[in-house]
């Protein structure tokens, strides 16, 4: 996905196990942030910061919504532990993360593997994307976020 591109409109699966598409959210601006699992330090740290910065988020008009391959309960369980006010999706099929373009190729200790990119999409109130987030600092997630769509 690219700026100016309109984001999917099936966004993943909520606790319930119910999909959740972009059109539920009609008319409002979105950050759309993919990680790669529950309750691992670097996805810990994201979340966290941008629960710090959900409150000046949402001020602003904007939806938060992560999602990650990990299962709804899964999701439940780290919301819960970390107190976390936004929605979090599952894409366990990998689909959503595939059609966004985050699901690559990653190597770690010199195995290839493919995987979640973390990259945060912020778009317009039209799903339209307005900044991409390649580099994410995952202790400063919210101010990062904050800086990029400013007053």
């Amino acid at each position: 996905m690219n700026i100016g591109d309109k984001i999917p409109e099936i966004l993943g699966l909520d606790a319930d196990g119910n999909e959740v598409k972009s059109s539920d959210f009609a008319g409002k601006p979105l950050i759309v942030y993919f990680y790669p699992k529950d309750n691992t330090p670097g996805c810990t740290a994201e979340a966290c910061s941008i629960r710090d910065h959900n409150s000046e988020l949402t001020a602003k008009g904007y939806t938060v919504i992560g999602i990650s391959k990990d299962s709804s309960a899964s999701h439940l369980k780290f919301a819960d532990k970390f107190s976390l006010p936004f929605i979090l999706l599952s894409d366990p099929s990998t689909e959503v993360n595939q059609a966004f373009g985050v699901w690559q190729k990653k190597k770690m200790a010199g195995r290839e593997y493919l995987g979640t990119v973390r990259t945060t999409f912020i778009t317009d109130a039209d799903h339209k994307i307005t900044h991409i987030i390649n580099k994410v600092d995952t202790k400063k997630a919210g101010e990062q976020l904050l800086g990029l769509i400013g007053d």
